[in-house]
This record gives structure tokens, sequence and C-alpha cells, in this order.
């Protein structure tokens, strides 16, 4: 399935793509994608539904997150070694956790804010997985049965703020706007291998980012076991897991966004964003 959250900012509903590819509305059914409802049980009911006797949503309808009430951001840095090689860094022996501010969290066509005294506004094409069930120490043979699905995330970031101004990254990554993510939630059914799907980005119509998660040093499975270690992982929790090489800022001279760019991102069975860069 395809599940999604559609209507005005703050005010969405839940919803699914059907397979003729218009938006049905499930607010008959549940009050929003978010905690239980991302639930195996849950899901299996919104499976068994017949699209085509569910409420048409107006084509063109905004889509928000496909996913409500996330109480944490997790991030992974530096998750891909040839990223790592053009950000200067070395390809960490663990993996480097961040986490993201979850008001940085946009739909996947809203417009991103250029931060006020930004001057290195950066994007990353992302694979992102939502949890399903809450996970505690949990082991990597049972990792995937946490996981309720996929979706493609924007990892928006100020790399000034980031790298320049002392402290931690979250700084440089929790600005509002700077976690576009959907179209839709793709339920871990649809995607036989989180760890081979493309990923792309382009700027203005230039590809900027053209990778795998093949290349990805530390996989889906893993992560849900080693986050689990340290902190309890609960439904509607995000992990993004890092972006392959091409951003701004291993370009020679490095590329920043300005007002006016038009950011596309791609993901395999994921869909597609497209955001626009505003003042903010």
């Amino acid at each position: 399935m395809k599940l999604l959250r559609w209507g005005a900012a703050g005010a969405e509903r839940p919803g699914m793509l059907a397979p003729d590819g218009t938006i049905r509305d499930l607010g008959g059914v549940l009050t929003d994608l978010s905690g239980p409802a991302l639930a195996p049980e849950s899901l299996a009911r919104l499976a068994a539904l017949d699209p085509a006797t569910l409420p048409v949503v107006a084509p063109g309808t905004r889509l928000g997150p496909p996913v409500a009430g996330t109480g944490k951001v997790i991030c992974i840095g530096l998750n891909y070694a040839d990223h790592a090689a053009e950000s200067g860094m070395a390809v960490p022996p663990e993996p480097v956790i961040f986490l993201k501010a979850p008001s940085a969290i946009s739909g996947p066509d809203d417009p991103v804010e250029l931060p006020r005294g930004a001057e290195k506004l950066d994007w990353e094409v992302e694979l992102a997985f939502v949890i399903g069930t809450r996970a505690k120490y949990v082991e990597e043979a049972a990792a995937m049965d946490h996981v309720a699905g996929y979706m493609l995330a924007n990892d928006v970031s100020e790399r000034a703020f980031q790298t320049e101004r002392a402290g931690q990254w979250t700084k440089g990554k929790s600005h509002d706007t700077f976690f576009p993510c959907g179209p839709w939630l793709v339920t871990r059914d649809e995607i036989a291998d989180p760890q081979a799907l493309a990923l792309g980005a382009s700027v203005n119509g230039a590809v900027m980012q053209a990778g795998t998660t093949a290349t990805m040093v530390y996989g889906v499975r893993f992560l849900v076991s080693y986050l689990s270690r340290f902190m309890t992982l609960e439904p509607g929790d995000i992990v993004t897991t890092g972006t392959p090489p091409g951003v701004g800022m291993g370009m020679k001279p490095p590329r920043f966004l300005r007002p006016g760019d038009v950011v596309a991102l791609t993901g395999e069975g994921l869909g597609m964003q497209r955001q626009r860069v505003v003042p903010a």
C-alpha cells in the first residue's frame, strides 16, 4: 500500500493511493496515520479495504507528511562511503546519529525556507523508514518486524549552521521545512529490498545526485537493531538513512540553494518530491 495524508497544513486527513492513481480518503476509517494506525494489524485492515469504495480526493490537493504524531526524527550521517569522501570525512566505525526537530517535517512539495542569515542551504535525497511497533533492544533477525514502511525524504541542511557555528549538527538540520517527506508511506511488503533502491536529486533540472541504497554503509535492518540499543523507537518515529554523493557542499566550487531554486527528488518505488526555495 501507499498511504498518505492530504489537505491543508495542520488539517490533513489520512488517505491511500488507489491502483488507478487516484487518492482515496481514509478519514471515515481512521483518525490519522499515527501511532496505533501503523501497527501490523491496522495496516492489514487497511490493505483489506477496496479503494473503489472510498471517496475520491480532488486531483491537485496538497499532500502533507505521510505520518502524523512523530516523536523523533533520527538521522544517520555519513552513511554512504562516497558521500563521506566528498564531505572530507572518514567512514565512521559506528553509525553517526543526530536528531532533527520534528517541527522541521513538511509535505513533499511544500516550499523550503531559506533561514534568516543562511548562506549555505543544501539538499540531501534519502531513504527514510517509519517505525510501526515499539522497538527496544531488538535483535537484527527481528528488526524488520518493527518497520511499518518507507518514504522519500530531503534532509535539508544549512551547512554553515551545521559545521561552522560550534556544537552539534542539529541546529543546521532543524529549521522549519527542513524535512520534506513523502509523497506517501510505502508499506514494507511493497519494497522487496530497501538496499537496492535508486535515489536521485536535481536542482533547476540539472541532475545532482544519482545513487543507490546498495552503497549504504549501515543498512535498515542493522540500524533498527543498533538504534534500539540507545533509545526506544516508538510507532511514528522516522529514521532517515543518509545520502549518496552529489550534495552542494561537495561540489567544486560548492553550490548552495537560493530563493527561486527548485529541488526535485526521486526514489525508486517511493514517488517524487518538488520544492521551491523561498525566504523565511
